[in-house]
């Protein structure tokens, strides 16, 4: 199948003002895909962001109705081309072609979500009240925005970004990680036909410099960031030393699912083994962190190996259909969980299953399950991002969240329990910014998605995810006037 490698700015493909590029290998088998993805010099960001900005004020005039009935047309359009996309972003990072397809149709559902919001962006009034003053609250856009999407789910992510964006009225920049670019530069003739005008969409790629460049850029006016907890740090020191740009950052995670000992044991397992394993672990909600009950923690860690060594056994090439669980997303991410799993033994943590490499070939790693006691182990603390999971006991509730609010970040927790009563509670007292109970956590277009503590600030998805590209105005009508 053909691929695009070049840079979408104001409704064209171009290649880098540089030529420099960089190169994609399939982590499946470790042969090159392409070696012409067109990296963004500064000429080509400035350029993609004066696009935007010559945009913005037509987008913004654009009637709701028709910015609403543009964004759906796009939505079916990555519907109807979902195995292309999927295919690519298969090709680029190994997510297992069954499961890239049905991503594809999850950010289908966020534009359609937030095209029905492109008209109903209401304001407020508030009536003199003794002070003489009619007072109106308008919200506007705020301009030129920017994206930078982790490789991990570049569809979703993309979505969650542009889409409220656009219905706001703001123009958009995005950035695809160097990981992945493939899906996302195809988005271009997309763009064009569902009738985006030019500058509303603009597409780059490219490696963290070009990511450095969108946070400095004094002509951004907000940057939305998904990556790892240092990079975003970097990204929020650049927009404050630039133009104080509005900034939304969804960083990592060490999530702990907190089993107690009324769980469903086999719906436990399957979230913490099959759900858990969906797209290798890079999933920065996954809940790298079991914490058991003392007293089923011997059954369900015997059902947790069983499960993960059954999972190995559906490891292979993403392109395959047949694929469950595909490698991980580059040789940087392998050998960074390599690295862990290798001080992890020199560390004395019991590994209980996997924990080395799967085949001569691609970054497949076994998926592995960890024991220790040791809350300062450097897997028990720190996002791996892959295949690997630790498990440790508790001995009560208030165990249970001590264990859980331990970490320095605070995306996601999972709690499995058949006393909703308990679920309730411990959900009020866990610090993060998502909580599932009997379940892994799902994303909902409904709901916010983000992180407490350094996992992150700002939130994507639900009407808290458009309200982060929109800015209150307020204006006071003197009434007394002419009386």
């Amino acid at each position: 199948m053909s691929i695009q490698t070049n840079l979408f700015i104001n409704n064209e493909y171009l290649p880098s003002s540089t030529g420099e590029t960089l190169s994609i290998y399939s982590p499946s088998d470790d042969s090159l895909v392409s070696d012409q993805i067109q990296v963004a010099s500064e000429a080509d960001v400035d350029k993609a962001v004066a696009a935007a900005k010559a945009a913005f004020h037509t987008w913004w005039a654009t009637p709701g109705p028709e910015r609403g009935r543009i964004m759906l047309k796009f939505a079916d359009l990555l519907e109807r081309d979902a195995k292309k996309l999927a295919k690519l972003e298969s090709m680029a990072m190994g997510l297992p072609i069954s499961v890239s397809t049905r991503l594809v149709h999850s950010p289908a559902a966020i534009w359609r979500y937030y095209a029905g919001f492109s008209d109903k962006l209401a304001g407020e009034s508030y009536p003199p009240d003794g002070d003489g003053m009619y007072k109106i609250v308008a919200y506007e856009p705020l301009g030129v925005c920017s994206g930078i999407c982790a490789w991990n789910v570049t569809h979703i992510l993309a979505a969650w970004k542009m889409a409220p964006a656009l219905a706001a009225g703001n123009t958009f920049v995005i950035k695809s990680s160097e990981k992945s670019p493939l899906a996302l530069a195809a988005y271009g003739e997309l763009v064009k036909e569902a009738g985006f005008p030019p500058g509303v969409i603009n597409i780059l790629s490219g490696a963290g410099a070009v990511g450095a460049m969108l946070a400095s850029h004094m002509d951004i006016a907000k940057i939305a960031f998904t990556g790892s907890a240092g990079t975003g740090r970097l990204v929020q020191i650049a927009a404050a030393k630039s133009n104080m740009k509005h900034v939304s950052l969804e960083l990592g995670g060490k999530s702990a699912a907190l089993v107690f000992e009324d769980a469903d044991i086999e719906n436990a397992v399957l979230h913490n083994s099959d759900n858990f394993l969906a797209n290798s672990g890079q999933v920065c909600v996954a809940a790298s962190r079991v914490l058991v009950h003392e007293s089923i923690a011997s059954k369900f860690i015997e059902a947790m190996k069983v499960a993960f060594e059954a999972a190995e056994k559906g490891m292979g090439d993403a392109l395959l259909e047949s694929t469950v669980f595909g490698p991980l997303a580059d040789k940087k991410q392998f050998d960074n969980v390599m690295r862990f799993l290798d001080e992890s033994k020199a560390d004395g943590v019991r590994i209980l299953t996997g924990g080395e490499r799967k085949g001569e070939k691609g970054t497949f790693v076994k998926p592995t399950v960890l024991l220790t006691q040791d809350t300062n182990a450097k897997v028990y603390k720190e996002e791996i991002f892959g295949p690997v999971i630790t498990v440790r006991t508790f001995k009560n509730e208030e165990d249970a969240i001590k264990l859980a609010n331990d970490t320095t970040y605070g995306l996601g927790s999972t709690i499995f329990t058949a006393d909703i009563a308990r679920a309730l509670r411990v959900a009020s007292k866990l610090e993060a910014g998502t909580v599932s109970i009997n379940s892994s956590y799902t994303p909902s277009v409904q709901t916010p998605f983000g992180g407490y503590k350094q996992s992150g600030i700002g939130r994507e998805g639900g009407l808290e995810g458009l309200r982060e590209y929109l800015q209150a105005k307020a204006i006071h009508i003197n009434m007394g006037i002419g009386k």
